[in-house]
């Protein structure tokens, strides 16, 4: 009998041992899962190496003793999809560094809306070996007509921090677009990662093809050190009973920034995460590097703030969900939660920005704007405290969503709608569709169906 160890390539198992690492027994599972041919979905906390894992059986692919003398793989192999740009951008900067010193002839670009035009374009003729993207973005890849051939020989699919989306509308999507690709490379194997999951079951349910659950490894984690999380509460007035961004504490959290080495301050829009910003640069009489990031700003200056992360130039940044998951800086060592979580799920997702480390605990600060978000906070420690999460329940797909999907498909060329029919219905979300459904769905797209003919 194989020993799970064994199945790690010698490159691999050296390149581990380099770091003073080895490797974790749901990172081997990960591999042994695509060794046998199956499907998986990882849960594990934050900081215990989830992507690496996703990447393991890519990585192993192009191990010369994997390869045993035999050319190392062409043309697009893995598809990396993010929910975040952000997220898409750091795993690139991580990722290459593991390719870069075993010495593997892997090429690794990404594809979002931030992507120059003349790239995507390249993309199309000559793919990367690795392409990272979003669910968009993947859609859209799909829709054109060079896709056929693009994704033939695709092996393997990784969707990292699943919960985030596949419950909602991008789900939807990247539901689709995961159907687009079976039919189109059949071999293609899905992996989705996670740290927060409330219902494990659910979720390989919805990355299962045609309904079958079996084909879905689950694997968990090993848990982490419990995180270190308090609220915030003022030194001498009492919580306001009215506001939402927090200004009474901003002396405070200031204070909190001078002590720790790198702090990362969360808030739930973009408007206040520019409000918290310049109180805080207005009480900055250190003249502390202190960041901002969130979507709104152009890709020129996400980039500058995220490369000066990545460098450890900044005490301090500012940002929105921008930068919610995954996202490894490892010097992060204070989170600050400004205003309400809005969730246990969400709330560990952010604390877990800190200390990005499995064997060391994450510190956050919760920091209530008035006094109900006082309640909401201390309703989101408890269930941290005992384990609790929480989520979106998994409802039937869109049919908005849908005829997204149809004119994408269009674009790409010709199709017989009971084939059409055939391939959307292999995903949990829209296996409910019947053909008189997918019918209004094509009318609709063709000639604008009932809301067009609402203007004759």
């Amino acid at each position: 009998m194989v020993s799970e160890e064994a199945r790690l390539p010698p490159e691999l198992a050296d390149w581990f041992a380099a770091r003073g690492w080895q490797a974790r027994s749901h990172q081997l599972a990960i591999l042994a899962a695509a060794d046998a041919g199956c499907h998986a979905l990882l849960v594990a906390d934050t900081g215990a190496g989830k992507t690496l894992a996703g990447f393991l059986p890519t990585l192993a692919a192009f191990c010369p003793s994997r390869l045993a003398g035999a050319a190392p793989p062409e043309g697009l192999h893995t598809l990396y999809v993010s929910p975040l740009k952000a997220l898409a951008t750091d795993v690139q900067r991580n990722l290459v560094v593991p390719v870069e010193e075993m010495g593997l002839p892997v090429r690794i670009e990404t594809r979002s809306g931030d992507t120059p035009s003349d790239r995507k374009a390249r993309q199309r003729v000559r793919p990367p070996h690795i392409l990272l993207t979003t669910p968009e973005s993947l859609s859209l890849l799909l829709s054109y007509p060079e896709s056929t051939e693009l994704f033939a020989g695709l092996n393997r699919v990784v969707i990292d921090e699943v919960h985030a989306f596949a419950s909602g509308k991008r789900g939807d999507l990247l539901a689709l677009s995961l159907t687009r690709l079976e039919a189109i490379a059949p071999q293609v194997q899905r992996a989705a990662l996670s740290a927060t999951l409330a219902n494990p079951k659910d979720y390989a349910d919805w990355l299962a093809p045609h309904g079958d659950a079996g084909s879905v490894s689950v694997v968990e984690g090993e848990s982490g050190a419990d995180p270190d999380v308090s609220i915030l509460l003022p030194e001498t007035e009492t919580i306001p009973w009215a506001g939402h961004a927090a200004i009474w504490a901003i002396p405070q959290i200031y204070e909190q920034i001078r002590a720790h080495r790198t702090t990362l301050v969360f808030t739930n829009t973009r408007f206040l995460a520019e409000y918290i910003f310049q109180q805080l640069w207005d009480a900055n009489e250190d003249t502390l590097p202190i960041g901002i990031h969130h979507g709104s700003l152009s890709r020129e200056a996400r980039r500058k703030v995220e490369s000066a992360m990545a460098r450890r130039e900044l005490r301090a940044l500012v940002c929105t969900a921008s930068l919610d998951l995954g996202v490894d800086w490892g010097d992060i060592d204070l989170v600050v939660q400004m205003g309400a979580p809005k969730g246990s799920s969400r709330l560990l997702q952010r604390i877990g920005r800190a200390n990005h480390r499995l064997d060391q605990p994450s510190t956050a600060l919760l920091v209530p704007g008035n006094r109900f978000e006082f309640l909401e906070a201390t309703a989101a420690l408890e269930a941290v405290e005992e384990g609790q999460r929480d989520g979106e329940a998994f409802r039937p797909g869109g049919l908005d969503v849908l005829a997204q999907h149809v004119m994408a498909r269009a674009c790409a060329g010709p199709f017989r709608a009971e084939d059409l029919l055939a391939e959307i219905r292999s995903c949990l979300a829209y296996a409910w569709v019947d053909e008189e459904r997918l019918a209004r769905v094509l009318d609709f797209v063709a000639t604008g169906g009932y809301a067009l003919r609402t203007y004759d």
